[in-house]
């Protein structure tokens, strides 16, 4: 086994890393807005979940994360569950009481959901939910957020068809770029994967899985594609359902990688693409969602 791969196996079983801070958004003092009277009472008021932020506070947590970091998460769950429906008033005071967090906190919370479309704040209004049509569905955490939560057969279908459309064009083009660099490394990635399939880790498997279709929208040479290749690895990252035919390792998808590796080794761009397309057939499910084209 290469270097690369032992490390990247070992460094796969760490601990995710915590959530990215929240930019600089800072339109609205949050906690300094008017509050306007309440219409309905949140969520976490109701009788039918009494213990969802405090749940929802521990199930954060073990995902290695500050409270700024939970409290998006939660809040961010809750919003995209339709626990907390479009237009639902936020009271910063109110959440900062319910999840025992700082007024400051559940400022630099809500900054964040602002930034991903979930949530908007005017003056002399407030903090309100803003609906579906103005989430940034492109966002990676709105993305793990719906794949586990109501929307999740949507989100799927959605993010198969996304990829059907970006991954074989991406194939294609990287095929013209020739840098021997970048194919030592998408051969380790599937190296790795190998070792991991082999041993039945499936964690590593998957983590090489998303550097492997990631490093190769990068180097597509298209600024617009590679802008997108963090959906990709957003959806690869996703488990629970079939958003690839890589989501449960197998022999035939390590095959259609390596297929790949070959196809760009050799310039041939066809071959990569249709590898590519195949790749992504490997499972039923996707392909009723997005079949396959017809063999001319």
């Amino acid at each position: 086994m290469s270097t690369l791969a032992h490390t990247m196996m070992t460094a796969a079983r760490s601990s995710d890393s915590g959530l990215a801070g929240p930019g600089g958004l800072d339109r609205y003092p949050y906690t300094d807005t008017p509050v306007p009277d309440r219409v309905a009472p949140p969520a976490w008021e109701g009788s039918a979940e009494p213990e969802l932020g405090r749940v929802g506070r521990r199930a954060a947590g073990s995902r290695g994360r500050g409270l700024h970091g939970q409290l998006v998460q939660q809040l961010g769950q809750m919003i995209v569950s339709g626990d907390l429906g479009a237009d639902r008033p936020l009271v910063p005071e109110e959440i900062g009481q319910r999840f025992e967090v700082s007024r400051t906190v559940v400022r630099e919370s809500l900054r964040v959901l602002e930034a991903k479309g979930l949530v908007s704040a005017r003056p002399n209004v407030g903090t309100r939910v803003r609906p579906v049509s103005d989430w940034n569905l492109l966002d990676p955490d709105i993305i793990e957020w719906r794949a586990f939560g109501p929307q999740r057969d949507d989100q799927r279908r959605e993010l198969s068809e996304l990829r059907w459309t970006i991954e074989p064009l991406a194939a294609r083009l990287a095929a013209g770029h020739g840098r021997e660099d970048v194919q030592q490394r998408l051969a380790d990635m599937v190296e790795i994967m190998g070792h991991a399939l082999g041993q039945g880790d499936a964690l590593t498997f998957s983590r090489a899985d998303a550097e492997f279709h990631t490093l190769l929208i990068q180097v597509a040479g298209n600024r617009m594609l590679e802008h997108l290749s963090g959906i990709v690895s957003a959806a690869l990252q996703v488990s629970g359902g079939p958003v690839t035919g890589c989501d449960r390792p197998n022999e035939t998808a390590l095959a259609q990688h390596a297929r790949i590796v070959d196809a760009l080794a050799a310039g041939d761009g066809s071959a990569a693409e249709s590898a590519m397309r195949q790749l992504l057939t490997v499972h039923p499910e996707v392909e009723r969602v997005v079949p396959a084209p017809r063999e001319h």
